[in-house]
């Protein structure tokens, strides 16, 4: 932390946001953020090929993207500028989605085009290692667009780092692998079974790890669960369900794209193209179940990301068909979004985190 004029400590912020980059060189824009203001300020850019998705670690010194050749290691320096540290095999097809485990040992890499989850070793000095387990989806799904294929859209551990979720967004199913630390593998272990084309995209659990959020890209809702390790056997159960679109909204033009939470948990997030907009939804801490206080237009088209400015009084909207950032001022007393200021240009945006310096 850096001293303000007045003497007193600030905290100070850095974005990351990844691009596709279409025979150009940049695929990773690195940015001062503005609490305040609620604005970025771009202050460095990265070489790197079609970086679909980043992740950081949880003890926030490295960061880890997709790439067309596997995955992309960085060290994160002092002032949130990258330094490259190494390049990884994913032995598959471009990835889509990466978390850690919560210890920062292991890399989850999501395949949505070949259906793998691929499991790498994550070293000491924060590069990616070897290959320790690959796993492949199985079966016919029942929608045409994705040629009933299963697909892996995303793979994330539970909070207490036993099991790995694995969203598979063809087949309509959330299957829960247990992991072994030591050898890092995988062991199937049960499976949550969503509605039929409903296509479960993203799985996140709240910091307190007692509920789970599952965005579901067709049928435009979140999923809420509650969680709980019983003897080592994963429990999961449906306890709400929320859509992310108004009731006035033709559901067919609409899919549900990012889902996020603020800093603190008491807020989620979630983009929609075709609205193109975002709802926005308080989160009871005691219950997990969720609370729309909006849903509201972005001002671009397919906004692909989201996220909440560390404070919760500012969002900001990745358009990846307009190719720009908007930025949005959070009133939820009145439960509006106003814009903030002008668009900030970005090409074929992917995905963004915020990160405290």
């Amino acid at each position: 932390m850096a001293e303000n004029a007045k003497g007193t400590k600030e905290n100070k912020y850095v974005a990351y946001v990844s691009t596709y980059t279409r025979g150009k060189e940049i695929g990773i824009h690195v940015y001062d953020v503005d609490v305040e203001g609620g604005r970025f300020t771009e202050k460095d850019e990265v070489r790197i090929t079609n970086s679909s998705y980043l992740t950081i670690s949880h003890n926030g010194k490295y960061m880890y993207a997709i790439t067309d050749f596997g995955v992309e290691s960085y060290k994160i320096k002092r002032d949130g500028r990258l330094e490259n540290i190494g390049t990884a095999s994913i032995n598959g097809m471009r990835g889509c989605y990466l978390s850690t485990d919560y210890e920062d040992r292991y890399l989850f890499v999501a395949g949505y085009h070949d259906a793998k989850v691929t499991v790498l070793k994550i070293n000491d000095d924060g590069t990616v290692g070897q290959i320790t387990d690959e796993i492949f989806s199985a079966g016919l799904g029942s929608i045409i667009e994705r040629s009933f294929l299963p697909h892996v859209t995303c793979t994330k551990m539970t909070r207490d780092n036993k099991f790995l979720c694995v969203c598979d967004i063809g087949m309509d199913q959330v299957k829960i692998f247990d992991f072994d630390p030591v050898a890092g593998k995988l062991k199937f272990k049960d499976m949550i079974r969503c509605d039929q084309d409903s296509g479960p995209r993203y799985i996140k659990f709240h910091k307190n790890g007692k509920f789970a959020y599952i965005s579901h890209e067709d049928a435009n809702k979140i999923d809420v669960y509650s969680y709980m390790n019983v003897n080592g056997n994963p429990e999961f159960e449906k306890i709400g369900s929320v859509s992310t679109i108004n009731d006035d909204y033709r559901t067919s033009g609409s899919i549900s794209c990012a889902m996020k939470f603020s800093f603190d948990h008491k807020l989620l997030m979630c983009s929609v193209a075709g609205s193109n907009s975002v709802a926005i939804f308080k989160v009871d801490e005691k219950t997990g179940l969720l609370d729309k206080r909006l849903s509201l237009p972005v001002s671009g088209d397919y906004p692909k990301d989201v996220a909440f400015f560390p404070d919760s009084k500012h969002i900001v909207s990745l358009n990846h068909e307009s190719n720009t950032m908007s930025f949005f001022t959070l009133n939820l007393k009145d439960n509006i979004i106003v814009m903030n200021g002008p668009f900030i240009s970005v090409p074929s945006g992917n995905c963004i985190i915020t990160k405290k310096l």
